[in-house]
């Protein structure tokens, strides 16, 4: 059985991938997080005790930490998820992307450049970098986001992930460390930390909040259900070519107005109001937050024809069923919401 380190892995994405490779039983995993507000334990309860299964909490940062453990476990692949993520926490407090995202990814290339050099056969071992379609900039109202667009990144975030993604190629041209970069459009699905809009507009509805839109309310995303990008990564770590990016989208482009508003339909349908009013009451415009780009859009046709991956989720049937989960699972957004989850912070070391 091949064994992965996951870094990131408490988080939203990362959470989503280790339980869907646990559940397949084809790989072990380590998962190494830092435990930032982000990172919850809770989010990883079910699959905590397997044997298959193993916690570190530590820094991608920590080159000493990082090389101890590719010595100990002797990894076949690495996923990176880690990250810091959020544009408005960029705009307020940049420095902490600079350190993670770049700062991180660099001392994570060195060790393991490191391992994979002293490897006896090395043709076995990939690292996989998962980015995002930020750093592309922003779309017009026609044309889409392919591998070889031009980067343009316009917030803190996105300039500290294309520095990264550049870190990337470059340890692959330059030393010939197999890599591979998936450059992904926006998530949505369980376990997501409520800062981001649909569990943020989930929440607020259920909490009688106002439902906050930025601007307009026309800024234009492409949407991915995480389970499908968790498949797409699995499929590229196992058959992806080397060097090469992936992109990995959904096939819905909405706009943040049209999302919520769709949020609002199904929890009118599935969690009522007791006074029988739609939740788009609730709805109000603020002040657009600082370079916001307006559309994203993925083109994500060399993922489909060379490795056979291809967006199957509806938005509609996606967004049912990040809904529910969150309406099943109000103990989970309870704990992130009051601050309580942060008390489990704890774990192995090595």
């Amino acid at each position: 059985m091949k064994l992965w380190i996951v870094t990131g892995g408490c988080g939203f994405i990362g959470s989503n991938f280790i339980r869907y490779m646990i559940q397949t039983g084809s790989v072990r995993i380590v998962n190494l997080d830092k435990l930032t507000y982000a990172g919850n334990l809770d989010s990883l309860a079910d699959v905590s005790k397997h044997p298959n299964y193993v916690f570190i909490k530590g820094d991608i940062g920590d080159r000493a930490l990082v090389t101890s453990l590719l010595k100990k476990y002797r990894p076949d692949g690495i996923i990176n998820f880690a990250a810091e993520s959020h544009v408005d926490r960029s705009i307020d407090r940049p420095d902490d992307f600079i350190h993670t995202n770049i700062l991180g990814t660099f001392e994570l290339l060195e060790a393991i450049r490191s391992y994979w050099s002293e490897l006896d056969i090395k043709d076995n071992f990939r690292f996989l970098h998962v980015s995002t379609d930020e750093v592309y900039g922003s779309l017009g109202n026609e044309g889409y986001f392919t591998e070889n667009t031009p980067y343009a990144p316009n917030s803190p975030y996105s300039a500290s992930k294309a520095a990264a993604d550049h870190l990337v190629r470059a340890y692959h041209k330059t030393y010939n460390l197999p890599t591979l970069t998936t450059k992904c459009s926006n998530n949505y699905g369980p376990f997501q930390f409520p800062e981001k809009l649909i569990p943020l507009i989930i929440l607020n509805a259920l909490d009688h909040k106002l439902l906050p839109i930025y601007g307009d309310g026309q800024n234009i995303r492409n949407w991915l259900y995480v389970l499908e990008h968790c498949e797409a990564i699995k499929i590229v770590i196992e058959r992806g070519q080397l060097g090469e990016t992936y992109n990995v989208g959904g096939k819905q482009e909405k706009s943040n107005l049209e999302v919520v508003n769709n949020v609002c339909e199904l929890l009118d349908e599935m969690s009522p109001r007791v006074d029988g009013r739609s939740y788009r009451q609730q709805i109000a415009f603020v002040k657009d937050r600082p370079g916001h780009d307006r559309r994203y859009g993925i083109d994500y046709s060399k993922i489909k024809t060379q490795l056979g991956w291809e967006s199957q989720e509806t938005f509609e049937s996606g967004l049912r069923k990040t809904v529910q989960w969150y309406l099943d699972n109000r103990e989970w957004c309870q704990r992130v919401i009051d601050g309580s989850y942060q008390r489990q912070r704890h774990g192995l070391t090595v």
